[in-house]
């Protein structure tokens, strides 16, 4: 390359709305201009996990300012930009839609190039943008049901060694925070919880512990907290704090 490019990146694969802005000049580090990220935490706390079509509605909502702030964060206009990036998938459709189709509108109405960019390669090659990090690596991506461990060896070879064979490993976390009557989202909720409490008390599975590779499995581990609060309940009419 032997000019310097300036791109808009645009984000919507799930349930926070992002964009950013990178510049690209011969010879150098890659250089993140902006980065705004909008959360939709609260949109979806009470239903216990990400419901798609709030998740949709908010992006449609907010993409247009998000990608306002990242332009003026780093101090550049449309004029400024020389590509356009949008994650294509996979993803919630709905959401992934909503990026694709303002990303498209901006891009023919300025006559710039867009890029598809896929949400998984995007993670696995973050490494790269963030801290240089040269090839091959190992990666362990934990994206929704997505979640998996990669040998990263060039832009576009990836090579899986393994992933879930079940449940997304937040899904776990949102689904046992409901069960023991934790607040969503439901990974930040038990990791505080689990750090009041005792490590040797209750024993649940560690699965696929016997057999080769690198596969997770986190359907088994629902299944045992949930017999093991159903047992406490039916001893003693409830859990306390400290069991949970």
């Amino acid at each position: 390359m032997d000019r310097t490019l300036t791109l808009l990146g645009i984000e919507s694969s799930c349930d926070d709305t992002a964009a950013a802005v990178v510049r690209l000049a011969a010879g150098e580090a890659p250089a993140i201009l902006s980065s705004e990220v909008l959360g939709q935490t609260a949109l979806h706390a009470e239903f216990g996990g990400v419901v798609p079509e709030i998740a949709a509605r908010a992006h449609a909502e907010r993409l247009d300012g998000v990608v306002e702030d990242a332009l003026d964060r780093a101090g550049v206009t449309l004029d400024g930009i020389d590509a356009i990036a949008v994650t294509a998938g996979p993803g919630l459709i709905g959401g992934v839609l909503s990026g694709v189709m303002l990303a498209r509108g901006l891009a023919a109405a300025r006559g710039l190039p867009l890029l598809a960019v896929n949400h998984l390669a995007g993670h696995a090659l973050t490494p790269r943008l963030t801290d240089g990090t040269p090839f091959p690596y190992l990666m362990l991506l934990v994206s929704g049901g997505h979640c998996q461990f990669l040998l990263v060896e060039g832009v576009e070879k990836f090579h899986r060694l393994g992933g879930t064979i079940d449940d997304a490993p937040g899904e776990a976390f949102d689904k046992t925070a409901n069960l023991i009557g934790l607040p969503q989202p439901g990974g930040p909720a038990v990791e505080a919880e689990a750090a009041l409490g005792d490590t040797s008390r209750f024993k649940f599975p560690r699965p696929l512990l016997d057999r080769e590779g690198c596969d997770m499995s986190f359907s088994g581990l629902k299944t045992a907290l949930l017999r093991a609060r159903d047992t406490l309940v039916d001893a003693q009419g409830g859990i306390t704090v400290q069991d949970r």
